[in-house]
């Protein structure tokens, strides 16, 4: 007869909630051009529903402060500009109902469905995917590189745009050992836009 065990290990595995770094990235290897110049990266229509449907299902999203600065800056109103489009005003109420951590020792309140932590970021990070719920999305390349190199990014969606732009904000952080990775998805956009979306391979 055969005897079937529960694997321990596969199911606490089960209930660790998976995190998610999702950014746009030039050829060469950055998510910011010098200066933080974006330019490069304006989506198309396609590509913005993307970004937009992602938003939409996104459980809990992370946010380091200089990213989580320019959302605020723009998306809480963006619904109510002058020449707003449909697909700008859909994002923009989904982004406000999606639930937030702000993470930064120098911010005082959030608002728009977030919340503060001043403290540790891998500490949080870590608690935050041992509790109940679905997936997270982590943004922000200081607070994402914290997480990689703990090693607690399960998957990786890299947005790849046609141009090298020669420096500014690399989306891999250095690290001090390997990740191994599996290729999950590939897509392509207008513009010769390339998604690939990757698991780390625990």
């Amino acid at each position: 007869a055969l005897v079937c065990t529960p694997n321990t290990d596969l199911r606490e595995a089960d209930t660790v909630r998976k995190l998610t770094f999702a950014m746009s990235m030039s050829l060469d290897g950055y998510i910011a051009a010098p200066g933080d110049d974006l330019g490069w990266s304006v989506p198309s229509d396609e590509l913005f529903q993307w970004w937009s449907d992602r938003v939409g299902a996104t459980d809990l999203a992370l946010y380091g402060r200089k990213l989580w600065d320019g959302m605020r800056s723009h998306w809480p109103t963006a619904d109510q500009q002058a020449g707003a489009t449909q697909a700008h005003i859909e994002y923009a109420r989904r982004w406000r109902e999606m639930p937030k951590v702000v993470f930064s020792s120098t911010t005082s309140t959030v608002d728009c469905n977030a919340r503060l932590v001043t403290g540790d970021a891998v500490t949080e990070i870590n608690r935050l995917k041992t509790e109940d719920g679905g997936a997270m999305d982590i943004g922000g390349a200081t607070l994402a590189a914290a997480a990689m190199r703990a090693g607690l990014i399960d998957e990786y969606v890299i947005v790849t745009h046609p141009v090298l732009v020669g420096g500014g904000t690399p989306f891999f952080p250095a690290l001090d050992n390997w990740v191994n990775l599996t290729l999950m998805e590939t897509r392509t956009f207008p513009d010769s836009v390339l998604l690939t979306r990757y698991e780390t391979r625990r």
